[in-house]
């Protein structure tokens, strides 16, 4: 029987615990990630660890703000978006950390980076926190919270291309020996890093009907179209709205350029070394493409067929764009 979310187990009862739960080898890369489901979500072991860690441990602030995602769907450009509205009086266009620093440091995972949530939220009145809990699995206090949440999410054809190729570098293997088809199949059958997809959607949209206050939703391929105007509704959304003198300064458009795919993905910081902590994966596998419609690449009609039907059936009610 899987553990409640009020249960508090040390950190030794976790792990014996994750190796009782369902759990999935992905065949596709050669059997060498495992996956494992807890509260109808699958996760890989260290993070699970830390998931369950943080369900028991953590404690919202009010003014924390939660920039959450499913995995591939923008995740590192939002944070890099936010740091940068966050942080736009501290630093100069010359100075900002994130010039130095991986975007993924700047702003730390709930799952996994409990020291540096702790001491921000210590030092500061506003924390930002990034996350890829499915709503419904979020910790207890962020739930009765008033927190802010930000969702970003993706066309899914999108999501499984950058999801594939994600694990397939984790796991150190060329394209022709982790065949596409096999991660497909996974996802469609909901085995997938914090999935299924439609489902952490879901969990979030159907929160947001309750109180829409709490939450933004945006919407991956609208930012590359119009980046100026949801960059305005995301820093007006956590509360740092730009003044018309920014606008006219051209701060807006820094920020754009300065998180933006081509400016990042050359950075020193973000070509070498790799994350710290237990995660420890390339910095250089989050920066691949940031390409709309790279899954025509890789999908046979039939493909597109299967996935089309999918997101009727289990997304249409939202009325969220995911093709």
């Amino acid at each position: 029987m899987e553990a409640t979310k009020t249960q508090f187990m040390s950190t030794n009862e976790i792990k014996e615990m994750v190796k009782t739960l369902p759990q999935q080898t992905c065949s596709w890369v050669k059997d060498k990630i495992t996956m494992y489901k807890y509260q109808g979500f699958w996760s890989l072991q260290k993070f699970l660890e830390g998931a369950i860690f943080t369900q028991q441990s953590f404690k919202a602030q009010p003014s924390d703000v939660f920039l959450c995602s499913y995995p591939k769907s923008g995740t590192t450009w939002l944070k890099a978006l936010a740091f940068a509205i966050i942080t736009r009086k501290k630093f100069d266009e010359s100075a900002n950390p994130l010039l130095t620093t991986f975007p993924h440091k700047c702003i730390p995972f709930l799952e996994s980076d409990f020291e540096q949530i702790e001491e921000n939220q210590k030092n500061s009145c506003f924390t930002p926190i990034a996350t890829h809990f499915p709503y419904p699995a979020l910790p207890e206090s962020i739930l009765a919270s008033n927190c802010k949440i930000v969702y970003i999410y993706r066309n899914m054809k999108d999501v499984i291309v950058s999801y594939y190729h994600f694990l397939r570098e984790i796991a150190k293997l060329p394209i022709q020996d982790a065949p596409f088809e096999g991660a497909f199949d996974d996802f469609t059958h909901g085995i997938s890093w914090y999935g299924p997809y439609w489902d952490h959607i879901l969990g979030y949209w159907k929160a947001s009907l309750s109180r829409p206050e709490r939450f933004l939703f945006l919407k991956y391929e609208d930012m590359k179209k119009d980046p100026k105007s949801n960059v305005k509704r995301l820093a007006e959304f956590i509360g740092r709205p730009f003044t018309i003198e920014e606008e006219n300064e051209g701060v807006i458009d820094n920020i754009i350029k300065l998180c933006s795919f081509e400016n990042l993905s050359n950075l020193e910081v973000n070509k070498s070394g790799r994350s710290e902590g237990f995660v420890g994966i390339e910095n250089r596998l989050y920066f691949r493409k940031a390409k709309d419609g790279d899954w025509e690449n890789y999908f046979s009609d039939e493909m597109i067929e299967k996935i089309d039907k999918l997101i009727d059936e289990k997304l249409s009610v939202t009325g969220l764009v995911l093709k």
